[in-house]
């Protein structure tokens, strides 16, 4: 007994100091900074992958797709956006390294597929962005990362039936989410910012801006259901593992928001933004349009990469 004691004290240890990495990155609308003890649900999590000696498992729904509007992207495929998040993902997984040795992963659970009917991006498109994401991180060397999508799950079945199989076995009702939505804040929260994005993301409506926003509200409960299945599955595929959000969560939630990058808005994310490096060598997240407006465009093996403030020359290659 008083081993297993010792052991769990110190499985709680190294957890709260590897949690403690993870909270100066936390995306959360809360204003009162918390300490790690705050977060009982992934100190159990990352406590019992450090009681078995084995590398703690992080999950991140994300990096779905690059937004169909190109007022906000620079094209279809990751560019330095992408590349720094997911250089800043390998970093936490080495920082995490350094004060517990079997160190930390991140499987990067690539979501397009689950929506892309719902946000008008093709699933040619969506393909592409995942698998140009497996590229970048090997041309990296970015070991501690890995991509997880739908084929991984359901093969090559066509898309439509991927999507509808999730569906039905996951998703809460179209009832029981209008009902959360309004009585929760949290769940409010996010069906708003869907909404949102799925308003800026349409580049060629030819209606009104009202008939506009009546659709994107529709298909925002459409995207919240999909996510909440593509979560469920997740789960069910990766039990124990600590699971990440690009979304703002409160504290102590069983998620934890995590900012990848600078940016203006606690919601933008490198798929709905351009990158723009500034003068001083900082990064931050904007649309394409005003990126544009302050820094010259800057390709990377001959694609458009990010938008640099400095005078100086293109680059063919960044480093």
């Amino acid at each position: 007994m008083p081993l297993t004691t010792a052991t769990d004290t110190l499985a709680t240890r190294i957890g709260i100091a590897i949690l403690n990495l993870l909270l100066p990155h936390h995306r959360t609308s809360d204003r009162t900074p918390a300490t790690a003890e705050a977060f009982p649900h992934q100190l159990r999590r990352i406590s019992a992958f450090v009681r078995d000696g084995s590398p703690v498992v992080f999950t991140l729904p994300g990096f779905p797709c690059k937004s169909p509007n190109p007022a906000k992207v620079l094209g279809h495929l990751p560019d330095q956006g992408e590349r720094l998040s997911l250089t800043f993902l390998n970093t936490l997984c080495t920082e995490v390294e350094r004060i517990y040795p079997p160190g930390a992963r991140v499987i990067i659970c690539s979501d397009g597929h689950v929506f892309g009917d719902l946000i008008g991006v093709s699933d040619d498109h969506i393909d592409a962005y995942a698998d140009d994401l497996r590229i970048q991180i090997g041309r990296m060397g970015l070991h501690r990362l890995s991509v997880f999508d739908l084929r991984d799950v359901l093969g090559d079945l066509p898309h439509d039936t991927k999507r509808t199989h999730i569906h039905e076995r996951y998703a809460p009702t179209l009832e029981a989410l209008r009902a959360e939505t309004r009585a929760d804040d949290q769940t409010l929260a996010l069906y708003r910012g869907i909404t949102r994005f799925l308003v800026e993301d349409t580049a060629d409506w030819t209606g009104t801006r009202s008939a506009l926003q009546r659709a994107c509200r529709q298909r925002a409960y459409g995207v919240v259901q999909r996510s909440r299945a593509w979560g469920a599955l997740i789960a069910e595929q990766h039990p124990r593992a600590v699971r990440l959000s690009i979304h703002p969560q409160p504290i102590s939630a069983p998620k934890f928001g995590l900012r990848l990058l600078d940016a203006p808005d606690a919601w933008t994310t490198p798929w709905h933004s351009a990158a723009l490096r500034r003068a001083d060598g900082s990064w931050t997240l904007i649309p394409r349009a005003r990126a544009a407006q302050q820094g010259r465009l800057v390709h990377q093996d001959g694609r458009a990469s990010h938008f640099d403030q400095n005078g100086t020359a293109c680059l063919s290659r960044v480093r």
